[in-house]
């Protein structure tokens, strides 16, 4: 009998349709009006399309400073190039993590003319005393995350520790939890995160139900479920619909002030101003 406290749902949000870089069209679900962030977080996206007009223009050359970006490729092949001289291929099941720093230039441009192209990109905080690191580039090859079949669930684990199994990716700041999760129909899957961190579920095909006994908060396709910050989240899938697929994510809040505007995220309104004259100085 498992007697781990379980993790509520505080609330549900939808996300946003948009569209960033050159018109590549995705789903904003954190970073929007109904959530503009959830601490260490600062946005989520989630693109999937099987029209190449949809993401065929991709994402030139842009800024980034004060925080890392972690793109995880379900379907699709991405190229990554920035200006210190770090070059890459996104293929479906890999993972970039992207420490921006101090400064970095990239851009992420399809390697595909036609199919379909699907995954995440999430933006994780830094804390103050980093936000100026020197820019760091890690990526992670589908055969480099493991998954972990626990009772029917099948788990791939990017960032975290699923029975006694870790994820290539550490972040001492933010202590970060990034699963992928496949359930059958009815199937479950319990995971303890530590007390006081952020955490939120993404579910992304199928649907799934969060908590325990009276207390189970249905969650439907393309709905974000933020986690109370105490226990194991408990996670069902719906019996006798199709299998579900969501991402598990987590992290320790920073408690930091924020300033941010377009691609930097700084402490304060001083430090954003600096990041704008440094990059239009080419000090990036």
């Amino acid at each position: 009998m498992n007697t781990l406290a379980t993790r509520s749902v505080e609330r549900l949000v939808r996300g946003m349709p948009t569209s960033d870089g050159a018109g590549v069209k995705l789903t904003r679900v954190i970073g929007q009006p109904q959530l503009a962030d959830l601490d260490p977080f600062l946005m989520l996206d989630e693109f999937g399309t099987d029209n190449p007009g949809d993401y065929i223009a991709g994402f030139p050359d842009h800024p980034h400073r004060g925080f890392e970006t972690v793109t995880y490729m379900l379907d699709g092949r991405m190229r990554h190039r920035d200006n210190h001289g770090h070059e890459g291929v996104l293929v479906p099941g890999s993972v970039q993590w992207m420490t921006a720093g101090r400064g970095i230039i990239h851009s992420e441009m399809p390697e595909q003319q036609e199919g379909r192209m699907r995954g995440f990109q999430l933006w994780i905080n830094l804390p103050a005393r980093e936000k100026m690191t020197a820019p760091r580039y890690q990526e992670f090859e589908p055969q480099r995350i493991p998954t972990v079949e626990v009772a029917a669930a099948r788990v791939k684990v990017i960032a975290g520790t699923v029975e006694g199994v870790s994820g290539p990716i550490a972040q001492p700041a933010t202590e970060p939890t990034y699963l992928d999760i496949e359930l059958p129909p009815g199937a479950q899957f319990i995971h303890d995160l530590p007390a006081g961190h952020a955490g939120f579920v993404y579910v992304y095909e199928g649907a799934v139900g969060i908590g325990a006994g009276e207390i189970v908060t249905p969650v439907e396709t393309h709905d974000l479920a933020v986690l109370g910050d105490t226990g194991a989240v408990h996670i069902e899938a719906r019996t006798g619909a199709a299998p579900a697929r969501l991402i598990l994510v987590a992290g320790k809040p920073l408690r930091e002030p924020v300033a941010k505007y377009g691609p930097f995220v700084m402490n304060t309104r001083e430090e954003l101003m600096q990041a704008f004259q440094d990059f239009q100085s080419g000090r990036f």
